[in-house]
């Protein structure tokens, strides 16, 4: 929720945090002018969602009360003040939007706020972007249980915070000699885990200062941890082929849970039994009771590495994640394969369950992609959102906030990035250009519409278009065509025929001529976010032969057509 300071905007020593601090107000003042006859009700910072400020909605009602007089009619007097109104009815606008879920739907029929909607939670609006001054890939990151911090860890073995609520930076501290692995919190909330890739594990409180340490694996990776629903507990896997059940208090290694063939990348502690799950690169998933060290089940689904496994809130699915781009759901209670989902093009390497609505979960892979799912009765084996090249690299880790109104995603790219909803007549939609005769024009879409790009597709070139066409990528799935124009860094990758490359320059001319339009006159028709513009389209494929150049771009390339067609010319 967003605080406000003084006038300012800065809070000082002695000013009180308020929901919402506007200054003036009284029922004579009710719109909080103040005494120059400037509006106080005005933000002092972003918020982070701009749809859950319930306070600011709450406060803006009115309700007639009265302030004195008899009850005859020509004594009466009435005021229009801010308030709640005391009727049962009026229950449901007190809800955030994430009380919609079906644990938040109260007995009473009248008092329902609205049906549950997962379509609430498809962040797809980048509302931060956070890149610490000693730039490292982001290996892991995780929310304080409050939400009021995120905490990210780097290949550098560095600590940053960021503050939860105006993402701004507030702390960089050295943690591990070594890169970040992982990381979790205790349900408790009282302690932190944090793992090296040389084996070394600390205990942090929740003040972030250091308590404990030892090396829980030899001198080798620990991939994940993950703590037991009783806190005493606590699972480690690394790439010794270990998974090791340790006691929290004593940090003695309790039992080894031996089965897997080769590096484990991936376990977690089943949130309400005496289960743990685990995953590694023998393309095995394996089921354990860590009481007896024995093996309940081996799912044997994946034909690649597995790289995540999760287990949903309620406890009766687990999400399984591999490099062979797909992600498998089962129910445990059966034992059965519910679903394979395939939406990525590259392998998987995060997954999060969203923590109020069970059957939504987001998932993160090798080429910066972003996506949503629903798995529930009324979801399906597709992708419910897409957010293409939400990352320039690999998305290694995410999190929902513990309220859900918004994801937390950190990426080999060096950038911790902040999904929320989509303001209100934001585009959010992708557009495609087909030239297949026969096919139907899929250019004449309502502007309303969510559309998605399908890349996979054999048939389809993926283009993509930075801010002001400073970064142009062009992939052909089938036939290898690529083709990469770096304008700051001064690079040029082109790989293909001429045939293919004239194709892809007429694509990318259109897109560079949308974009001049997007600059000039705000044109619909390009997805934009605060720091890129980026646009994806589909086009046919050509043949299959190549041929590769490399050579550096010629100074002064501009976002024109004519420019671009000259650069990829004098270089080709």
């Amino acid at each position: 929720m967003q605080y406000y300071g003084n006038q300012d905007g800065q809070r000082g020593k002695g000013d009180t945090l308020h929901a919402r601090d506007h200054g003036p107000k009284d029922r004579h003042n009710p719109m909080g002018i103040d005494d120059y006859g400037n509006d106080a009700r005005k933000m002092k910072r972003k918020a982070c969602d701009h749809h859950t400020p319930a306070v600011i909605d709450v406060e803006s009602r009115i309700l007639r009360t009265a302030c004195g007089g008899s009850s005859d009619n020509s004594t009466y007097q009435s005021s229009l003040e801010h308030g709640i109104n005391p009727l049962s009815m009026y229950t449901r606008c007190l809800l955030l939007p994430t009380s919609s879920s079906p644990h938040g739907l109260l007995r009473n029929p009248s008092c329902r706020p609205f049906v549950p909607n997962p379509s609430v939670v498809y962040h797809t609006y980048q509302t931060a972007n956070l890149r610490a001054k000693n730039q490292n890939p982001i290996t892991s990151l995780s929310w304080t249980p409050g939400g009021r911090r995120l905490i990210t860890g780097n290949a550098d073995g560095e600590f940053c915070l960021w503050d939860g609520n105006s993402f701004q930076f507030e702390l960089i501290m050295s943690a591990h000699n070594t890169a970040f692995r992982a990381q979790t919190w205790a349900s408790s909330g009282n302690y932190l885990i944090t793992t090296s890739n040389r084996g070394n594990l600390k205990y942090w409180t929740t003040s972030i200062a250091p308590v404990v340490s030892f090396d829980a694996h030899d001198q080798t990776s620990i991939n994940a941890v993950s703590f037991a629903p009783s806190d005493n507990k606590f699972v480690t896997c690394g790439d010794d082929r270990a998974v090791n059940i340790f006691d929290f208090e004593t940090q003695k290694l309790e039992r080894n849970l031996a089965g897997h063939g080769w590096d484990v990348k991936t376990c977690q502690w089943h949130p309400g039994a005496s289960v743990v799950a685990s995953g590694g690169k023998d393309n095995l998933v394996k089921l354990w009771d860590p009481r007896s060290g024995s093996n309940l089940a081996t799912l044997y689904g994946h034909k690649n590495t597995v790289t995540k496994v999760a287990w949903s809130p309620n406890g009766n699915w687990l999400l399984t994640a591999s490099r062979d781009q797909m992600i498998k759901l089962y129910d445990i209670r059966e034992m059965k394969e519910l679903c394979s989902l395939k939406g990525h093009y590259k392998e998987v390497t995060s997954l999060a369950w969203h923590p109020q609505f069970e059957t939504v979960f987001a998932s993160g892979g090798m080429d910066g992609t972003l996506l949503y799912w629903n798995v529930g009765p009324k979801g399906s084996e597709e992708p419910a959102a897409r957010v293409p090249f939400a990352h320039d690299m690999a998305i290694w880790d995410m999190e929902w906030h513990p309220s859900g109104h918004c994801i937390a995603t950190g990426s080999n790219d060096r950038t911790t990035k902040v999904w929320c909803r989509p303001r209100p007549g934001d585009p959010m939609y992708t557009e495609w250009f087909n030239d297949v005769p026969g096919e139907p024009d899929l250019t004449d879409f309502d502007e309303n519409e969510i559309l998605f790009d399908e890349i996979e597709l054999g048939a389809h070139v993926g283009i993509v278009i930075g801010k002001k066409g400073a970064t142009i990528i062009s992939m052909q799935r089938v036939t290898g065509t690529k083709m990469h124009v770096d304008q700051q860094r001064k690079v040029l990758e082109i790989e293909g025929t001429a045939a293919q490359l004239d194709h892809v320059k007429k694509r990318i001319g259109k897109m560079l001529e949308r974009v001049e339009a997007q600059v000039q006159n705000q044109a619909m028709g390009i997805t934009h976010t605060p720091s890129t513009q980026q646009t994806y389209f589909g086009a046919n494929r050509g043949t299959s032969n190549f041929a590769r150049v490399q050579g550096a771009m010629p100074p002064g390339l501009d976002t024109r057509v004519g420019g671009f067609e000259a650069m990829v010319e004098k270089t080709f």
